[in-house]
């Protein structure tokens, strides 16, 4: 009998344990305000989360459920965007103005999203009109399972550092300026988490990961701390080949993890993040301090790299995949043999600084995106006319003058298409595809041709979520579209994104099952013409 009571108690035990272990729900409530903070010495009104600034960061694990109650307290509307999570079947909550309606001033949205089979260094951000320069972002972190090993050792500890260009002009003089033609200005500074000071602290002889994710909206940055080698272990949730690295450059919207051990001198050490490919080189320094530290930080800032884009393209080579290792499931990520899939269908995308109307715009391929008074996702749900057209886009370059239009790329579920990002500008460029992570396979300089395929990495590149694209030059990615929906491929530079360097890939099944996406949530806002429409 007693022996029954406490098999009993053991099973219920565990059983309590496997509930609780898989798959929790996370609840959060955030508050949307403005506050005024002195930033780069001069006072400015931001955008705080919960009174924070950046907002609060968001550690989560594989598979957790977030419900988040957004409460909205601008006088815009407003809504965040979880920049590289891929909202699996589920982009209702992807937070862009082609998926999701605004939340008025003084209203709340509640959204419900997990961080299905994913690992890795995230971040969020307001992609509504230009919040994104007063602040509004904040880290989103996705930590691997338990039963999940990682290959690399338990680090001693976790730093995570926004880093990203400023401007102390207000975001709705910058937004006005934009409207008006002009391109934005250059930034005034760089700010590591919202601060132009702060500091890290560690003991000697223990290793530290740094999280680093480029916030900013325009900038590419190099980042590099004194007299100590980075080992690159994570990009945007691949594990990848640790090499090591002097320094690293971090172009806009993207993310890495690194390892770094402490194994110098007891003292303090400059972290350093500077722009790359500027006429005028801005620059923002930290400390690493070591615990036992008998020293001030001393010596010249460590230099970035003195040659640009060709360095920098050699280095991107270097990030290669960690074929054996997983990533959030148990399987090898090697397993995946992306290599040996002969794409469905090919897209080359040219983006274009034009002038439209007398005022600058960008475009892709010709056409400048504008956004309808209707999300996008509602209008293919509800089947509205007249909102978007799946022919106002070329899949090559059409040569013709750039036109405005609501540009959506048509495609089919289960299509494994190659894209390629054909820079023909003098200015570094940067690409993100919501709803997926994507195999960089090539860069290469000049035009891409259909012979530029014999210098694809088809064995071990990585996947990631934005690629960035040289001056001149090509990048090519192979994209698995295996999740449904409405998705915002974008210009991660803010400014190029916001006057139309942006278009949607409708990843499609004429059939519709919850097997391929989640019906339409019961809380959705609905606006435009979708108003009065029922779920």
């Amino acid at each position: 009998m007693g022996n029954s009571v406490i098999l009993h108690l053991v099973f219920g035990v565990l059983a309590v344990s496997l509930v609780n272990a898989e798959d929790p729900y996370l609840y959060f409530t955030w508050t949307v305000t403005y506050g005024t903070r002195s930033i780069l010495g001069v006072p400015q009104q931001v955008i705080l989360i919960n009174d924070q600034f950046p907002g609060p960061k968001l550690d989560v694990v594989t598979n957790n459920n977030i419900i988040l109650n957004l409460i909205n307290k601008l006088d815009q509307p407003f809504l965040l965007t979880w920049n590289g999570v891929k909202q699996r079947k589920n982009s209702w909550q992807d937070g862009v103005l082609g998926t999701n309606c605004p939340i008025p001033p003084n209203s709340n949205y509640t959204y419900k999203f997990q961080a299905k089979d994913q690992i890795g260094s995230y971040n969020y951000f307001p992609s509504t009109l230009m919040h994104r320069a007063a602040g509004g972002f904040g880290a989103l972190n996705i930590i691997h399972r338990s039963v999940i090993p990682i290959p690399y050792a338990n680090p001693d500890g976790d730093f995570t550092l926004l880093v990203g260009d400023w401007f102390k002009t207000n975001h709705k003089t910058l937004q006005q300026s934009l409207g008006a033609g002009n391109p934005l200005p250059f930034p005034d500074g760089i700010l590591i988490n919202g601060r132009t000071q702060t500091s890290f602290s560690g003991d000697q002889g223990k290793t530290y990961m740094f999280r680093i994710s480029n916030v900013g909206l325009t900038t590419s940055l190099n980042f590099r701390i004194q007299g100590h080698k980075m080992k690159l272990v994570e990009v945007e949730g691949s594990h990848v080949i640790q090499n090591l690295y002097d320094s690293l450059d971090v172009h806009v919207g993207q993310s890495i993890t690194i390892l770094v051990t402490l194994d110098q001198p007891p003292k303090d050490y400059y972290i350093v993040a500077s722009t790359r490919f500027t006429k005028t080189v801005l620059t923002a320094t930290a400390v690493l301090h070591y615990t036992n530290s008998n020293a001030p930080v001393s010596g010249p800032i460590p230099a970035a790299p003195v040659n640009q884009f060709d360095w920098s393209m050699d280095q991107a080579r270097t990030y290669r995949w960690n074929l054996t290792s997983n990533a959030a499931r148990p399987n090898p990520q090697g397993s995946f043999h992306y290599g040996q899939i002969t794409p469905t269908k090919t897209f080359v995308l040219a983006n274009s600084a034009s002038s439209i109307n007398g005022k600058l715009r960008y475009a892709v391929n010709g056409v400048s995106y504008i956004n309808p008074d209707t999300p996008l996702k509602l209008a293919d749900h509800f089947n509205i006319p007249g909102v978007f057209s799946t022919n106002s886009i070329s899949a090559v370059p059409s040569g013709r003058a750039a036109t405005l239009a609501t540009s959506v790329m048509p495609t089919s579920l289960h299509d494994f298409i190659e894209v390629v990002f054909q820079n023909n500008e003098n200015t570094m460029q940067a690409w993100h595809l919501d709803g997926y992570d994507f195999w960089v396979v090539g860069f290469g300089s000049g035009q891409w041709t259909p012979d530029s395929r014999k210098s694809y990495n088809l064995v071990d590149a990585l996947t990631r979520h934005t690629t960035q694209v040289y001056p001149n030059s090509w990048t090519s990615i192979f994209v698995s579209l295996d999740n449904q929906g409405m998705w915002n491929m974008r210009s991660a530079l803010w400014d190029r994104q916001y006057l139309g360097q942006q278009f949607y890939l409708r990843v499609w099944d004429p059939v519709r099952s919850l097997a391929n996406e989640y019906d339409i949530p019961n809380n959705v806002l609905l606006c435009g013409k979708a108003v009065g429409r029922h779920p």
